[in-house]
């Protein structure tokens, strides 16, 4: 008889998934016979003028001394180059190469051939990344809570009843609205308003590349208004409900006892004891857990921070188009922060059946952020000097340059505070601080990522996609802010991993590129309940083999189609029942969707 698991991935928990009694304590089908020698490869692309690398890897043979860079209509040669030295074992394979075609920059579509393999066709153009951010938002868009247009019903109508409020618990608030964190159908402000700011911050930066196609609910149409705003708002009318008085602040809804199994959204009928009201925990700065388990919160400003920059952002991209709307939020920018420093210290998850929650141990920078945008929103010195304190004592993320870290330990992945200061501050001395913060952490994992083919200096810890994207956009903000171009092509070797140059030779991003390798077959009810499509979702993405091997009730419900390229390193599976490395979150995929926002507009001025 199959059991029940409740699932710990990237996004809490995951999603409780019916597992069948396995045999094989991997977890891992008998190994395909696989290629003697593959090329990795961006399969979206390469801007004419970036770096352009991929990875040549082989079992057994060695290196060889050139490569060619064909056109794909007729095979003709335009470019050989030089293989690089052997960067030696990663992961499956034991020797490996950088092939570097960085200097050839006539656009076309092209094939690269070096030694025994070829790879599939793809494009030099400085329009490869075109409608790639907007393409991520058809995920967001699936992820709506209240109403969700792709089902085109509603979902979780009736959230929720209070808990550990100063109102008497089991009281009715209205928090209808906002994103499913990942595939399960819990809702945390700390990934919404992570993700909510992305949105913002993407359409600040780069308005050029968003489309208007859909209404504001996210139905097809019109409205006069850029999708990517439309979605922002929909994350920021819930946050509103989130504190919905200057002295009230919630932080989750719902717990993990909705990981009963897969169903759709609005067939949900998990029972909290009270109907289909689910709970709405209080942001109290102690620790929180109904059942055995309890978080380690020590506070309440990494909430507040978030939330107060997504408020002060949205106030001054909607002041013009909508003065009421930008006035409400203005209004619950300073409250907001205001709980912040009352209650300084880190805000985590509740659980409830298991002892799984987000360890998010930081808070400084959420603070930071949030002073950065009230500075930038109302002018006034004595958020920049809060900032500036917090940048200082929370200059860089710890997990750059390690090996491990505890899931969501230290997030944002990335501090997009010290860009918000950097961008606006006129003093030199003060910009360079800050840029030497992101460039300390960029060393860091460039001290691991040189020894590799790959340039891979990111663990292998569950959402290692979502720190692969994150750090991407610190290294693009800081090539940007600074004019040092040291750290390119490891950026542009975070993005390469991204969409194919790893060595499953896989995009991560589902459904893209659509001719491509790529993610079919996510951990999601979407896909596995009713063959509807996420597409643009960017999935958990690869985790340590020691990782794999040691959950409990992992399996996969078909042949490993990766099976030639698992190792103890790290493994990956596009398979639903693989929870730990194919199920999409929420804040990934707006990190991808800044990202691939940044680059589309690169490639555009570029062209120029």
């Amino acid at each position: 008889m199959p059991k029940l698991i409740p699932c710990f991935i990237g996004c809490i928990l995951g999603l409780g998934i019916n597992v069948q009694p396995n045999d094989h304590s991997s977890g891992l089908q008998p190994a395909k016979a696989a290629p003697d020698e593959v090329i990795r490869y961006n399969q979206l692309g390469y801007l004419t003028h970036s770096p352009k690398v991929a990875v040549w890897a082989s079992y057994v043979n060695p290196v060889p001394d050139s490569f060619f860079l064909c056109r794909a209509d007729d095979g003709q040669c335009v470019w050989k180059g030089a293989c690089s030295m052997d960067f030696g074992v990663y992961g499956p394979f034991s020797h490996t190469a950088r092939l570097d075609f960085t200097d050839y920059h006539i656009p076309g579509t092209y094939v690269l051939k070096a030694g025994n393999a070829t790879t599939a066709a793809f494009s030099i153009d400085d329009k490869v990344y075109r409608g790639t951010a907007d393409f991520c938002l058809q995920y967001l868009r699936a992820q709506q809570c209240g109403f969700n247009p792709v089902l085109r019903d509603s979902c979780h109508t009736h959230d929720g009843y209070t808990l550990y409020g100063p109102m008497p618990d089991y009281t009715h608030v209205d928090v209808v609205g906002g994103w499913h964190d990942a595939s399960d159908y819990l809702r945390y402000v700390t990934t919404s308003a992570t993700t909510t700011y992305y949105l913002l911050a993407a359409y600040r930066d780069f308005p050029e590349v968003f489309v208007d196609s859909c209404q504001a609910n996210g139905l097809p149409g019109k409205n006069g208004i850029a999708d990517v705003l439309d979605e922002a708002r929909w994350g920021l009318n819930w946050l509103l409900k989130m504190h919905p008085q200057a002295s009230w602040m919630f932080h989750q809804v719902a717990d993990d006892r909705d990981h009963a199994g897969f169903r759709l959204p609005n067939q949900d009928t998990v029972s909290y004891g009270f109907g289909l009201e689910r709970p709405v925990y209080f942001c109290t700065g102690t620790p929180q857990g109904l059942g055995r388990y309890q978080n380690h919160s020590t506070g309440v400003a990494s909430i507040a921070g978030k939330m107060a920059a997504c408020f002060a952002l949205g106030n001054i991209l909607f002041g013009k188009q909508d003065p009421a709307f930008a006035q409400s939020l203005r209004d619950h920018a300073y409250t907001v922060y205001q709980l912040g420093i009352e209650k300084p210290g880190y805000c985590q998850t509740a659980p409830n059946l298991a002892p799984y929650y987000y360890t998010e141990q930081d808070w400084q920078d959420d603070m930071e952020l949030g002073a950065a945008l009230l500075w930038q929103m109302s002018k006034q010195q004595k958020f920049l000097r809060d900032a500036l304190h917090d940048a200082d004592a929370d200059p860089l993320k710890p997990w750059m340059g390690g090996d491990t870290a505890l899931h969501y330990q230290w997030y944002p992945f990335f501090n997009a505070a010290h860009a918000e200061l950097i961008v606006h501050l006129k003093q030199d001395h003060l910009r360079k601080n800050l840029l030497g913060y992101y460039r300390k952490g960029i060393e860091a994992v460039w001290q691991k990522a040189k020894h590799n083919a790959y340039y891979r200096g990111i663990p292998f810890i569950w959402c290692s996609n979502n720190l692969t994207a994150a750090f991407a956009m610190q290294c693009w903000l800081y090539r940007h802010l600074s004019g040092d171009n040291t750290y390119q092509f490891l950026e542009q070797a975070c993005i390469d991993w991204l969409l194919g140059c790893n060595p499953w030779g896989s995009s991560f991003i589902i459904g893209l590129p659509g001719s491509g390798i790529c993610p079919h077959d996510p951990h999601a009810a979407f896909s596995h309940l009713a063959h509807i499509p996420i597409h643009g979702g960017l999935v958990d993405g690869p985790v340590y083999g020691s990782i794999f091997h040691g959950l409990i009730g992992v399996h996969l419900s078909k042949p490993d189609s990766f099976a030639a390229f698992q190792s103890d390193l790290a493994v990956y599976h596009d398979d639903w029942a693989d929870y730990s490395t194919n199920e999409p979150t929420l804040d990934g995929t707006a990190t991808a969707l800044y990202l691939f926002a940044a680059m589309e507009a690169e490639g555009a001025r570029n062209n120029k």
